[in-house]
């Protein structure tokens, strides 16, 4: 039996190469996986990208930390 993998992407204003990220997951053959976006204080809205997929995590930062304290918060 596979276990659950969790994919976490760090994101800060780049809404179209985000997309691309899971759009890149979505077509992978194993789907025992779950996605955990930190958006690091994006002037963008990314919530919407929640609706892409029922096996996405949307988390975020009220400002920019940087891409290794986005990381460390997708790991909590």
């Amino acid at each position: 039996m596979a276990s659950e993998v969790s994919v976490i992407i760090p994101v800060y204003n780049r809404l179209d190469s985000l997309c691309y990220a899971v759009d890149c997951l979505k077509n992978q053959t194993f789907c025992d996986f779950r996605i955990i976006i930190v958006d690091d204080g994006s002037d963008e809205d990314i919530s919407h990208i929640r609706d892409l997929d029922t096996r996405i995590c949307l988390i975020r930062h009220n400002h920019n930390r940087g891409a290794a304290a986005a990381r460390n918060t997708g790991v909590i």
